[in-house]
């Protein structure tokens, strides 16, 4: 009894343990019909996530309709696709999931970027029925390839390809290793880093929750078993402070002078903010000291990127919805022989033109001369496509020569800004180096862009 007792309470223990590890963010993607939907409804149902009377509401003569656990809109189940970004969420023992499952269609690849950006994983599924499987150096499609990249260029830590349908070929083992490898090429030619390829049948369950041992010459954990153990996307911590502000909270009435009497809300972009930090206000320039830090729950605490927080500077200064508060300039280093002090340097410099890969997602063209709307952290500001630098072949992974971006399309530009803003590489800093572009007549959503 005591051995039972003492394993019962070091298992509790473990399991309250990896329950405290942040939950995961991930999506499923690739081209239609490939089984993303089916899939999830899979997940959920052998993870006993959802209840009785859902599995019954889409059971039909005693089979159950997985993908129409996901399919909410209407015109999903009708058509029997995906349309929007439909987001679930489930747990196991070990971690908490959030899912998206995003559409196939090329015509729907703007709600897949949408996904992509919040994502901390991505499962890439391929349909083996659609390929030519027998063939050693058989074709992948479009939207295997193009969402790949897509998620590749939004910093997706965790990509997995998962091969599915394999159960529904006459040989699973041939078709399995013949798409891992066309799937390692393009990887390979493409820069992918990618975490693993496991081969599943989402209909039947096989690999999904429970690995499926030696089926295709698999030997390695399942779909669920890697996502347990991957981790979230790290937040930039280890930059100088940016702090986009996105609402001023007033309380004027209040009879302390030292300080003052307005707090900044926002979610902390890069760094952490802190009590006696100096700041500068962007874009006036003016300098200031944090007096205080409120979390979420409006208690004094240090806050650190990818979290919101309350800031209270130590004296009134004009900020507004939009602005950035940001770490204050350096002193740059002097010479022993130099007269001449050099000026403080700004750790997030602002500028008005950006190299940027767009991902573009309006159903007109990105013309040269065209102007839009860029929205930057809250700011929003005009911007001018000054040259369209590459349009990105998502077949062949070869650099055109374009004067506009269809849409869907994948390409690099050169942006013109009316107003500077505190940019940076996306690689280094994923909220400063975004940008998303509206069109100024339809405002509708244009784009995606990552500044190189």
């Amino acid at each position: 009894m005591t051995t039972i007792a003492n394993t019962t309470e070091q298992t509790g223990l473990n399991v309250q343990k990896d329950q405290n590890f942040s939950a995961l963010r991930f999506i499923t993607c690739g081209s239609v019909d490939d089984g993303k939907s089916t899939l999830i409804g899979r997940l959920l149902v052998d993870s006993r996530s959802v209840l009785q009377d859902q599995v019954a509401g889409v059971t039909k003569g005693g089979e159950v309709d997985l993908a129409q656990l996901t399919d909410g809109l209407a015109s999903e189940r009708e058509q029997g696709i995906t349309i929007d970004v439909a987001w679930r969420y489930f747990a196991t023992d070990r971690r908490k999931f959030i899912i998206g499952d995003a559409p196939g269609h090329e015509q729907y690849t703007r709600n897949m970027v949408t996904a992509a950006s919040q994502a901390d994983a991505a499962i890439v599924l391929v349909d083996a029925t659609k390929l030519d499987w027998a063939n050693p150096a058989l074709q992948l499609l479009p939207q295997t390839r193009r969402h790949s990249l897509l998620v590749q260029l939004l910093r997706v830590p965790g990509l997995v390809f998962a091969v599915n349908k394999l159960d529904a070929v006459a040989d699973p083992a041939l078709a399995f290793a013949h798409i891992q490898a066309a799937l390692q090429q393009f990887a390979h030619d493409a820069g992918l880093a990618v975490t693993a390829t496991v081969p599943i049948s989402a209909l039947l369950g096989w690999n999904v929750v429970t690995p499926h041992a030696g089926w295709c010459g698999y030997q390695g954990p399942s779909l669920l078993q890697l996502l347990e153990s991957q981790p979230t996307t790290p937040a930039d911590t280890h930059l100088p402070l940016a702090f986009p502000v996105q609402w001023v909270e007033k309380f004027s009435a209040s009879s302390d002078t030292s300080q003052g009497r307005r707090v900044f809300w926002g979610r902390v972009a890069a760094g952490q903010v802190q009590p006696g930090q100096a700041v500068q206000i962007f874009p006036s320039g003016q300098l200031a000291s944090v007096a205080q830090v409120l979390n979420h729950t409006r208690q004094p605490q240090t806050v650190a990127a990818g979290l919101s927080a309350g800031v209270v500077l130590d004296r009134e200064v004009d900020v507004s919805r939009g602005d950035w508060i940001v770490a204050a300039p350096q002193a740059a280093a002097v010479a022993e022989d130099d007269f001449d002090t050099p000026a403080a340097i700004s750790p997030w410099p602002a500028q008005k033109t950006a190299t940027a890969t767009v991902a573009w997602m309006d159903d007109e063209p990105l013309v040269v001369g065209r102007v839009y709307w860029a929205l930057h952290g809250h700011r929003w500001v005009k911007a001018k496509v000054q040259h369209v630098l590459f349009n990105l072949d998502v077949h062949t992974l070869e650099r055109q020569e374009a004067s506009q971006l269809a849409p869907n399309a994948i390409g690099q530009v050169q942006l013109l800004l009316q107003e500077p803003l505190p940019l940076a590489s996306f690689a280094q800093a994923r909220v400063l180096g975004a940008l998303i572009l509206v069109d100024t007549a339809s405002h509708k959503t244009a784009g995606a862009v990552l500044v190189q």
